[in-house]
């Protein structure tokens, strides 16, 4: 990907939503909730605060991240959609045991 987010700001490949209920109703594209659910595929190096120091990021690469549900720029690079959002706009990692 050439794409390299700029200080806090992440990139993130939206997870697809199931379109199907646990009961076996087929839901059409209208009917489902916009993904809140990605995985980081590139992070920026971090804002700088007041005194010039890096802020480290609190994701990396790989990650599965849960985000808000409004949060971030939907862009479309080489046939994939990506968001690009702030690292505030994520607000959890999921962790596999």
């Amino acid at each position: 990907m050439n794409l390299k987010p700029l200080e806090d700001r992440v990139i993130v490949k939206t997870v697809d939503s199931q379109d199907v209920t646990a009961s076996g109703i087929v839901l059409p594209d209208s009917a489902q909730e916009k993904p809140q659910r990605g995985k980081v595929v590139a992070v920026g190096e971090g804002k700088l605060d007041d005194n010039g120091k890096r802020i480290p990021m609190d994701v990396k690469k790989g990650d599965e991240v849960i985000y808000s549900k409004y949060g971030g720029t939907e862009v479309k690079v080489e046939g994939q959609d990506l968001l690009i959002m702030k690292v505030s706009d994520i607000l959890a990692k999921v962790v596999k045991k």
